[in-house]
């Protein structure tokens, strides 16, 4: 007794077979194959529907090109555009004004396409149709698909739709076609296929801007390279190649003409100064001719020249300065609004300019252009936006700070200048009243005239800086059509379809086990319960009816079936041996677990060993053994027990040798207190005296408790469990009767087992210490036996072999 409460407290050790689980994997290979098999169909029809993706590159190198004419003016100052510059290039290439004009560069006015059976195509760059516009308002016209067919050499027909309803219109070629605002001729192709049918659609460069920026890809092709990789992609290759070198063109012009602004707008302030001093200089010639005939004085003297040379030199240098002052007062006006293409209009190297002011306007400037960019792709409220902005503060702060200090410097040489002035026009005013005009009128005749000389020569220095500008950047690479699909990528779809594929079936195989609620095999009773299997009775060959009557005769005594039953009756024998008669109890959780027919197998297989067995219906509510035997039930147990009939009248003989039995008798309204009952001691009492087995076919213990007095005075108690029909909680229920009734002869069979490894445990019972001692069976036939060739009876049915389908 104290040996069994030490092994129902623990159970044996339990170790993972990885050979087992890999054959339980490979058991069921047909759903692995089924599930590859549809994942790589599924593969092959995605990559037949899905249209092909073709993409071509190119190579732009950014370069910060000067003039190539050597220093010729301080006009413009450039400098590196910061490490942001990739950025703002990036969404300079990538906006909608840049790939606008390069759509224009385009054959974009009409797109053909070719039906198949699949999907649409589209021809481009073929033009089998030679379409002539002859009303087209690029606003307004018709952007419908049209269909053309050929009909003869004259005539054709368009299939289009007007407000959603389709119309065939039968045409004659080169004749003016009107399909709503827009009109058009088409000239006959010449020799085309009739059966053929070309589609056809009018454009406008707006269409193509965001499916060309939708497949426009730019990136660095290494960190801090200013070289980048552009990409396109697009269903059509050709068209991919010649969108991306136009966007690459229209990009060196966009920046060739940002560039040329700078120059551009000093030469327009220049022009602006000297359309004034024109009329200045003509109006002061003018003046000093007619001076010079109403005085009849043709030149003054040595000295007034003198002052007026001096005069006019301080003058002119006043009237360059006070340019400046125009000039940086234009400068910090467009600085503090915040004005994109800024430029110094005076001459940054005169001494009297902070040298770091041109580097500060143009960093300035290239913020305010690149913020101008970030803007079409982030919020004012981004992080990239909010940084810039902060950078563009720090650097406004800093140029008008020195703008400011420029000023100063500039108005104390101008102040300068002035007290020198006065000096000279107090010696000029001690001569003579017409030499003193004279020299008036000739002072600012030449003065207007220097510094128009002066400015004529910024322009030109100007003009020269912007006919030598280049693009900052340049075309390594250019984009060439390439006719392999990137997207869908073939081999990648079939090898995720086969990976898929293979998870999807391992998946499937392991998601019925984790689903699986019940018992197969022997191990998975042993990792739930300590108590011992005494056999595995293996499932019937054939159908059974629903009374069992064709297992009685053992009608395959040379099946596996047969000798599994038979091994269980071997295992019997070593439970209870010291007595000569056994009460065996079978019962089981609940009903159509097998208990009945476990005890009518074990009653006969038992009486062919001359055992005098009596098999004892005592489930009073819902007993099946009158329909095995095939004798009515009208007399059995419960009449005994309720005192209506003798032992004799109800124990019948069956047809073979040895075995009786007694049915259950018509159900009675208290089977739980019959069974209870002395009568029912004393009638077990006296079977000892006759039968060598007293086999009893109890009621579920798991639906009511009728079968709990026969359990406690039985010799050997078998809990049948079902493989495939008993679920995991039905192993636990002996140990705890066991334990709960103090019971010691407790044992269970496995009954209706078929091999089936999907289902097996993948664990390998290890028994040691008290279970190495503990109960031994000497088979439970759950290998490969059948091929052995010792159970003829049982003839494996290969799924090949055709002849058991016309069985």
């Amino acid at each position: 007794m104290e040996e069994t409460e030490n092994l129902q407290k623990k159970l044996p050790n339990q170790e993972v077979d990885y050979f087992k689980i890999g054959k339980i994997l490979i058991s069921r290979w047909y759903w692995v194959a089924g599930s590859l098999a549809v994942f790589v169909l599924w593969s092959y029809i995605y990559v037949w529907y899905t249209p092909k993706t073709f993409a071509t590159g190119g190579i732009m190198k950014l370069e910060e090109k000067k003039s190539e004419i050597a220093d010729l003016s301080n006009v413009l100052a450039t400098s590196d555009r910061g490490p942001s510059r990739i950025q703002s290039e990036t969404s300079v290439l990538q906006s909608p004004a840049v790939i606008l004009n390069a759509v224009k560069d385009l054959n974009y006015p009409i797109s053909f396409f070719v039906e198949g059976r699949v999907r649409t195509s589209e021809l481009y760059p073929q033009k089998p149709l030679d379409i002539e516009k002859v009303d087209f308002d690029s606003l307004n016209f018709y952007r419908d698909i049209i269909s053309y067919k050929s009909l003869n050499q004259n005539n054709f027909s368009l299939t289009y739709k007007i407000a959603g309803k389709e119309t065939v219109k039968n045409c004659s070629y080169n004749k003016p076609i009107t399909l709503g605002p827009t009109t058009f001729m088409i000239s006959y192709p010449g020799d085309i296929n009739k059966s053929s049918v070309i589609l056809f659609k009018f454009n406008a460069p707006e269409d193509f801007v965001w499916r060309i920026r939708g497949g426009l890809r730019v990136a660095e092709t290494a960190k801090n390279s200013n070289v980048l990789a552009i990409q396109v992609t697009d269903a059509n290759p050709q068209f991919a190649a010649d969108a991306l070198n136009a966007v690459m063109n229209e990009y060196l012009i966009y920046d060739r003409n940002r560039k040329t602004q700078s120059a551009t707008q000093m030469i327009d302030f220049i022009d602006s100064q000297l359309k004034y001093l024109s009329n200045e200089v003509k109006g002061s010639e003018k003046s000093i001719e007619t001076f010079r005939q109403k005085n009849k004085l043709m030149e003054v003297s040595a000295a007034a020249d003198a002052a007026l040379t001096k005069a006019k030199d301080l003058e002119a240098q006043q009237s360059i300065l006070n340019l400046q002052l125009i000039a940086i007062n234009d400068v910090k006006n467009k600085i503090s609004k915040e004005k994109n293409n800024l430029n110094l209009n005076f001459d940054a190297g005169s001494g009297q300019v902070d040298p770091n002011l041109p580097i500060l306007v143009t960093r300035l400037d290239n913020l305010l252009n690149e913020r101008t960019e970030l803007l079409k792709t982030y919020t004012y409220n981004s992080q990239p936006i909010q940084t810039i902005n902060k950078n563009i503060l720090e650097i406004k702060s800093s140029a008008l700070t020195s703008l400011t200090n420029t000023y100063n410097t500039v108005k104390r040489n101008m102040d300068f200048l002035s007290s020198q002035l006065a000096v000279v026009n107090k010696q000029i005013s001690m001569f003579p009243g017409a030499e003193r005009d004279m020299i008036s009128l000739r002072r600012d005749f030449e003065i207007s005239e220097k510094v128009y000389s002066f400015l004529s020569e910024k322009k030109l220095e100007a003009q020269i800086t912007r006919s030598g500008i280049l693009p900052g950047a340049t075309i390594i690479e250019r984009a060439q059509p390439n006719f392999s699909p990137v997207s869908p990528d073939e081999h990648d779809i079939h090898r995720t379809a086969i990976v898929f594929g293979l998870a999807a079936g391992l998946g499937l195989i392991i998601l019925i086990r984790v689903l699986n609620p019940y018992i197969y095999d022997k191990e998975t009773i042993e990792s739930l319960t300590a108590i011992p299997i005494i056999g595995v009775i293996r499932k019937f060959p054939e159908a059974l009816d629903e009374d069992n009557s064709q297992v009685l005769a053992i009608s395959k005594p040379k099946s596996i079936f047969a000798e599994s039953v038979r091994s269980v009756r071997t295992n019997l024998s070593f439970i209870a041996s010291e007595k000569k008669s056994k009460i065996i109890c079978i019962t089981s959780e609940v009903a159509g677990e097998g208990k009945s027919f476990v005890a009518v197998n074990l009653s006969s297989t038992l009486s062919l060993i001359d055992k005098k067995v009596v098999l004892i219906a005592g489930d009073l509510r819902r007993s099946k053994l009158h329909r095995t035997f095939g004798v009515p039930n009208d007399t059995g147990l419960s009449s005994y027990l309720a005192h209506q009939t003798a032992l004799e009248d109800i124990i019948s003989h069956s047809e073979q040798e040895n075995l009786d039995f007694i049915v259950s008798g018509p159900v009675p309204p208290n089977p739980s207190e019959l069974l209870h009952s002395e009568r029912m001691k004393e009638m077990i009492t006296a079977l000892h005296l006759k039968y060598d087995i007293i086999m009893i076919d109890t009621a579920p213990i798991g639906l009511v408790s009728d079968s709990i007095p026969l359990i406690r005075m039985s010799d050997i108690n078998i809990f049948v469990i079902r493989s495939g029909k008993s679920k995991y909680y039905s192993a636990t229920i002996p140990q705890r009767i066991a334990q709960e009734y103090h019971l010691d002869n407790t044992v269970i069979v496995l009954n209706a087992f078929a091999e089936d490894l999907l289902h097996s445990r993948y664990y390998t019972t290890r028994f040691t210490g008290d279970y190495s001692n503990r109960y031994y069976y000497y088979s439970d036939y759950s290998g490969n036996y059948e091929s052995s060739g010792y159970y003829i009876d049982d003839e494996k049915k290969k799924w090949w072999n055709m002849k058991r389908w016309f069985k």
